[in-house]
């Protein structure tokens, strides 16, 4: 059973490579897009 449970949790060897970057650096990305979207939208209520 454990043996399963580490087979799980390993990452693909493909996927391995590749650097990943923290979470919180998505958040703010996905912030940072929306502020900018919704700038654009609604620009001529903020102008």
């Amino acid at each position: 059973m454990e043996e399963n449970d580490n087979n799980k949790n390993k990452i693909p060897s493909k996927m391995a490579r590749l650097a990943w970057p923290k979470a919180k650096y998505g958040l703010y990305i996905a912030i940072f897009i929306i502020i900018i979207v919704l700038i654009i939208l609604y620009k001529d209520l903020i102008l």
